[in-house]
């Protein structure tokens, strides 16, 4: 079993990369890390609904074709399910033990996630009712994941 975070988008940020790299280095000591970079699809007209929901659905088919029917999926959704570190290092830990494939976190694009993505998360997660840039929200994603980690293995981490 392994976890991965699936993105639509591709790290633009020097800093945002580095930090990223930096936990996903600290993460291999407790459990393979993967991460997948789909294709973000370009909207023309930005006020355009009908094309915000195009691109949506086709960043959506690419994020499904890249999960198993037997993979956890978790979705950051910003009407998801709020947790603070120690309930999310338990929730992980509760995952892990009934997961029967990969445990997959997935992050949409600009304009978030398509319907069927979301109905296909067995868990909605959100890490605040503020909107974070989701290039950014790899890196928090990441760090709140690793911090799960170091609770669950009762290791020192800063609070």
């Amino acid at each position: 079993m392994k976890q991965k975070i699936i993105c639509v988008g591709k790290l633009k940020e020097k800093y945002l990369s580095d930090g990223c790299a930096e936990y996903i280095k600290r993460l291999s000591a407790y459990q393979k890390t993967e991460i997948s970079e789909l294709p973000e699809v370009r909207v023309y007209e930005e006020n355009s609904i009908s094309q915000i929901n195009l691109a949506k659905e086709k960043e959506g088919e690419n994020i499904l074709s890249a999960i198993k029917d037997n993979d956890f999926v978790i979705c950051l959704c910003i009407d998801g399910k709020s947790f603070d570190s120690v309930s999310f290092s338990k929730e992980i830990e509760n995952i892990l033990l009934k997961a029967r494939g990969d445990i997959i976190f997935v992050i949409g694009g600009s304009y978030g996630l398509s319907h069927k993505v979301i109905k296909r998360a067995d868990l909605k997660l959100s890490f605040s009712e503020f909107t974070f840039p989701h290039q950014l929200m790899r890196l928090i994603l990441l760090e709140q994941i690793y911090r799960a980690y170091k609770i669950k293995n009762k290791e020192k981490y800063h609070k």
